[in-house]
């Protein structure tokens, strides 16, 4: 039996289910033996008695048990279960293999396979299957394949597309197959499903995504708010219920689809709203996932909160804030290597409004797309010059848009974690620090750290220490596998006069913590 499925308690389980807990979305699915159903913690639908539940870890799970998914609580909505190991081998190979089916990018368009997928994390395909059923109880090709049901199945129900581009974007070759799977493994054909599908409201198209609570969306709007490039950014933070917009880029297959996106919250019904144009519906499951890491939908508070609450009490909602493009991230995180945040972002903009590519969308604020890698990369010293760039920056942004474009650097979620970060240490201008914080936002490792980061030796007290580097990386040790969640409250605390409560000798540090730094984090040089 899977470790996913000894792991859970039951009992805590049918607790959870009977509370309708958000915080456990995600985590756990219900199988209900009377019906063949299975369901989120969530569903409001009465409670099945205990001795007719079956609890599974993974919706694979239930599914390759005979359960088919609630077409009220929706499965496919849930927020994927994120789980981190520093120390099981086995787990790490797993969770990796997983992440990267789940990744559209990682695959540039192709369909993964096993044999493909072995190959790219360096074992046989048969090492990988033992290794992923005793992780997950599911094969990978189990996996994939309720993955693909699951989007299908949310296009279906959320969207008016017709069904052969339900089926192209959920990753079926031919509808004929996309048809014969969805009634093959939930006896329903997809056409019943879509008469009770959503009508189709506004420009583009709508899907909801699900978080667990708690999630402070107020305090991750501000973070993009602070940081937002006009043409390419819009914020508008109302509470917890605010909005964001932009404009995107998306590479899949050789062909660069560009349109714009906006996330609504809505925080009683813990989702996102995302609309997306209609020039991106053909890479519909890369702007989701894209979305689900900038907004950190996956995170799990409650196994994140255990470690880091004694540390930062006020911090239970903070989520680490993504990036909507890694390359994206990559360039702004060396405009912002020691100068202000305001600062970083007035090169940024100069940036955008210089070489961005002029993009129509329903908001008159945006209006351009972020610069391309190609424009990037064949950009000449004195062009970056001339916005205020330094050399040794020019050379940065440069290297990685050269990398990026001839592919030999990947910054999303799926790519190496390991080989990434060393790639970049190798490029001219870019130092732990970069690197640390590019791992943090855009590869979604939730265990960087910048260590020599001079706003969290602000926020930890140590800025007067010796070496305040190796003391926070000292005191970060009782904050593994959660250090990027722990810098995050750090700069989040000292921003609101909350000091951080660190082990170790940070915390003999003392003192008074400083009013809200006006620096972006910065690069010890």
């Amino acid at each position: 039996m899977s470790p996913y499925a000894t792991e859970l308690e039951p009992d805590a389980c049918y607790l959870a289910l009977k509370a309708r807990d958000a915080r456990f979305d995600g985590t756990f699915f219900t199988g209900v033996t009377s019906t063949g159903i299975y369901c989120r913690p969530v569903c409001r639908v009465r409670t099945p008695k205990r001795e007719n539940c079956r609890f599974f870890g993974h919706a694979a799970q239930a599914e390759s048990a005979g359960f088919r998914p609630c077409l009220r609580c929706r499965p496919e909505l849930a927020p994927r279960a994120a789980a981190w190991s520093i120390q099981d081998a086995s787990a790490i190979l797993a969770h990796q293999a997983a992440r990267l089916l789940d990744d559209p990018e990682c695959w540039g368009g192709a369909v993964p396979s096993v044999e493909a997928l072995a190959a790219r994390l360096g074992v046989s395909d048969r090492h990988l299957r033992r290794i992923f059923e005793g992780q997950f109880g599911v094969s990978p090709v189990q996996y994939l394949q309720t993955r693909r049901l699951l989007t299908a199945k949310q296009l279906l129900a959320d969207t008016a597309l017709p069904m052969t581009q339900v089926a192209l974007v959920s990753g079926y070759a031919s509808v004929r197959r996309f048809n014969a799977t969805f009634l093959a493994h939930y006896g329903l054909n997809p056409t019943r499903l879509r008469r009770e599908g959503a009508e189709r409201h506004g420009q583009g198209l709508a899907v909801r995504l699900g978080y667990r609570p708690p999630y402070d969306a107020r305090s991750m709007l501000a973070f993009f708010g602070q940081r937002q490039v006009h043409g390419v950014e819009l914020v508008r933070a109302a509470d917890d219920a605010g909005s964001f917009a932009r404009t995107l880029a998306v590479e899949s297959a050789g062909t660069v689809h560009r349109g714009w996106l906006a996330a609504q919250f809505d925080p009683g019904q813990s989702h996102v709203v995302l609309r997306v144009a209609d020039a991106l519906v053909d890479v519909l499951p890369a702007v989701i996932r894209r979305v689900r890491d900038m907004l950190d939908l996956d995170a799990d508070p409650k196994s994140i909160n255990k470690v880091l609450h004694p540390h930062f009490p006020q911090g239970d909602g903070l989520r680490v804030p993504g990036a909507a493009s890694g390359y994206e991230l990559a360039v702004r995180a060396v405009l912002g290597q020691q100068i202000t945040v305001a600062a970083a972002r007035t090169l940024a903009q100069r940036l955008v409004d210089r070489f961005g590519e002029p993009i129509a969308t329903p908001w008159p604020e945006l209006t351009r797309l972020f610069p391309a890698p190609a424009v990037l990369a064949g950009a000449g010293g004195d062009a970056l010059g001339q916005l205020g760039i330094v050399r040794q920056r020019q050379a940065a942004i440069v290297a990685i848009a050269r990398a990026v474009h001839e592919r030999r650097l990947q910054l999303h979620a799926g790519a190496d974690l390991a080989a990434t970060v060393a790639a970049l240490t190798q490029l001219p201008g870019i130092g732990d620090w970069t690197a640390q914080y590019i791992a943090m936002r855009a590869l979604r490792w939730p265990d960087a750290f910048p260590a020599g980061d001079v706003a969290l030796h602000k926020a930890l007290g140590v800025q007067g220490e010796p070496r305040p580097a190796a003391a926070a990386l000292a005191a970060s040790e009782a904050w593994r596998p959660w250090r990027s969640y722990a810098v995050i409250r750090a700069w989040h605390g000292l921003g609101a006069g909350q000091p951080a409560r660190p082990a170790g000798r940070a915390a003999r540090a003392g003192g008074t913590r400083p009013a809200a730094p006006a620096a972006l984090p910065q690069e010890s040089s």
